[in-house]
């Protein structure tokens, strides 16, 4: 950690929530309280038991918050990379398959509109396309995954694919959204402070599963491409 940051003041939870909420709208303290349950954060207390955020707390919270977010990995799984991370090691990110997956010294990255056009070499016309076909949702910055969807819409868009043939992309994730919405039911009506942050932990964890038998199936049906 940086001689900057040892010195930087600690920070209350509601000021730990002012800094993240801008780019992760739906952090509470509940949440907070939550991923320090599972072992992800370890904040100070005082003496009365209030915590206290370091900096290196706040970053370590955006690594985590956008892990789950653009990743959709459950907490177990990254837990084990801060585990390995603290210990020294240099372990790949998971889900690195999406495109500069967080730093974390940097936290995720936001892009503007025209740092997304030149980091993905798209033109305005794809992005507007993409935008259209709900592939990419409208905003004034936008995150990783836009990265990852842009990039592979321009080289869809080079064998003929445009975004308007992937409308029905948007459909299918929002079946997807439903058969999670069903199965999370039951611990949804509990409506406690631990039974919502372990909705959208399970949340997560059914979308990964989701997104093997996905990949089967289309794995599957390649193969009957072959001659």
């Amino acid at each position: 950690m940086s001689s900057a940051h040892q010195n930087a003041p600690l920070l209350s939870i509601g000021q730990v929530l002012s800094l993240l909420q801008p780019e992760f709208a739906d952090v509470s303290p509940s949440k907070l309280r939550f991923l320090e349950e599972r072992g992800l954060i370890t904040p100070a207390r005082t003496q009365s038991g209030y915590r206290k955020f370091s900096q290196g707390d706040v970053e370590r919270l955006r690594l985590v918050l956008a892990m789950q977010r653009d990743c959709y990995l459950p907490l177990n799984v990254i837990k084990q990379y801060l585990f390995d991370v603290d210990a020294g090691l240099n372990p790949a990110m998971p889900g690195g398959s999406i495109a500069g997956a967080p730093s974390m010294l940097n936290g995720a990255r936001r892009y503007s509109r025209g740092d997304l056009l030149r980091e993905t070499r798209a033109n305005a016309a794809l992005l507007n396309d993409a935008v259209s076909a709900s592939l990419v949702a409208a905003a004034e910055t936008y995150g990783e995954d836009a990265v990852a969807v842009l990039k592979s819409l321009v080289e869809l868009q080079k064998v003929g694919i445009e975004p308007r043939h992937l409308r029905g992309f948007r459909a299918a994730a929002d079946r997807e959204v439903g058969l999670i919405e069903s199965a999370l039911v039951p611990v949804a009506r509990r409506n406690s402070v631990s039974s919502r942050a372990q909705t959208a932990e399970r949340a997560g964890e059914i979308a990964a599963q989701l997104e093997v038998v996905r990949t089967s199936l289309i794995r599957s049906a390649l193969g009957k491409l072959a001659p």
